[in-house]
């Protein structure tokens, strides 16, 4: 087994919701989360999300800041570990416009902050608390 895998979360709020797609791919496959995926080789973690937004909702942005890191574990059949995953959220500027779902998203749009909650079905776990971390900082947000 490898080491953890790293990748992106491209977090955009405009004014009082973010965007969010519903992956078309594992992992999360089904679920609404943020747009990210993979880091390529010698690609910053600004460029990774930059790019990864446009892939998947037509979107250009530009990143501003990290976040926070989170990490995900997934266990295997046989309770081992099978996947883990850290995950760098990027705050990106509001961009103009509106997503069109493309690359690995089945849909994208913008939701509610305050309507996400941590137990909703159909939502990436952490979807709710990391929208709510991009609240506080100030350069997610316009509009």
């Amino acid at each position: 087994m490898t080491g953890p895998v790293p990748a992106v979360l491209a977090v955009v709020r405009r004014g009082d919701h973010v965007l969010l797609v519903r992956r078309a791919n594992p992992p999360d496959q089904g679920l609404w989360g943020f747009p990210g995926g993979h880091i390529g080789w010698a690609e910053t973690l600004f460029a990774a999300a930059e790019r990864e937004l446009r892939e998947e909702t037509g979107l250009v942005s530009t990143a501003r800041s990290v976040l926070t890191a989170l990490d995900v574990i997934r266990p295997g059949p046989d309770a081992t570990t099978d996947r883990h995953f850290v995950l760098v959220a990027v705050a990106c500027e509001a961009p103009v416009g509106e997503p069109i779902a493309a690359s690995d998203a089945l849909e994208a749009g913008w939701f509610a902050i305050d309507a996400l909650t941590e137990t909703q079905a159909g939502f990436s776990p952490g979807t709710a608390s990391l929208a709510r971390l991009a609240v506080t900082d100030g350069t997610a947000a316009s509009g």
